[in-house]
C-alpha cells in the first residue's frame, strides 16, 4: 500500500514536470529552459526535480522518448485499406498530436531537433525493418517496400516540419488530406 502511494506521488510529480515544461516551450526557446522555470511552474521543489531528472537535457529526452513512443502507436493502429476515410482519419489524427504537442512542434521547426530526429529516424529504421520481414508484398521484393516505407515516413515528416515552420496556417483537415492523397496515390498502389 506505501508503495502504491508513492508510485502515485511520483507519477503526478512527474507529470507535473513534464507539463510544465511543455506549458514553458509555449513562453521561452527550448535552449532557455532552466530547472527554475519548471519547478516554479510545475509546483514542485528542486529536489523532486532531481528525483525525476538528473537535468534539462535528460527531461528533454524523456519527453522525446514520449513523443516517439506515441508516435510508434499511432502508426500501429493503422491499418491501410483502399479507403480514404480510414487513411484521412490516421493522418488526422497525427496532424492534431502534432498540433497539441508542444514539444513535438517546437522541435520540428528547430534547429535542436536533430537528437530527436536522429533517434525517430533510427526507431523508424527498425519499425521499417519489422514491417518488412513480417509482409509479403505481391509486386515488389522487399527492399523495395521497406525504401517506400521510408519514402512514406520522410515525406510525412517532411510535410509535419512544413506546416509547423509555417506556424499551422492551413488547417490540420487539410494537411491530413495532402498526406492521404500522397499515400493513396504512393504507398497505397505499392502495397497491393
Amino acid at each position: 500500500m506505501n508503495n502504491e502511494i508513492q508510485d502515485e506521488r511520483f507519477n503526478i510529480a512527474d507529470e507535473a514536470i513534464y507539463d510544465a515544461f511543455l506549458l514553458l516551450l509555449h513562453e521561452k526557446d527550448i535552449d532557455k529552459i532552466t530547472v527554475s522555470d519548471v519547478i516554479k511552474k510545475a509546483g514542485v521543489v528542486r529536489s523532486t526535480f532531481y528525483n525525476h531528472y538528473e537535468n534539462i537535457p535528460a527531461l528533454v529526452s524523456a519527453i522525446e522518448d514520449k513523443t516517439i513512443h506515441d508516435i510508434f502507436s499511432l502508426m500501429e493502429t493503422f491499418h491501410p485499406k483502399n479507403d480514404r476515410d480510414i487513411c484521412k482519419s490516421y493522418f488526422l489524427a497525427i496532424c492534431n498530436y502534432t498540433l497539441t504537442n508542444s514539444f513535438l512542434a517546437n522541435i520540428l521547426r528547430s534547429p535542436q531537433g536533430n537528437r530527436f530526429f536522429e533517434k525517430a529516424m533510427t526507431m523508424f529504421h527498425q519499425y521499417v525493418t519489422d514491417v518488412t520481414n513480417t509482409t509479403s508484398p505481391t509486386k515488389h521484393s522487399k527492399e523495395e517496400f521497406s525504401y517506400m516505407i521510408a519514402c512514406t515516413i520522410g515525406s510525412s515528416l517532411g510535410v509535419l516540419h512544413k506546416w509547423s515552420v509555417d506556424n499551422f496556417k492551413v488547417s490540420a483537415e487539410v494537411i491530413a488530406d495532402i498526406l492521404t492523397q500522397a499515400f493513396i496515390g504512393g504507398m497505397l498502389p505499392f502495397m497491393s
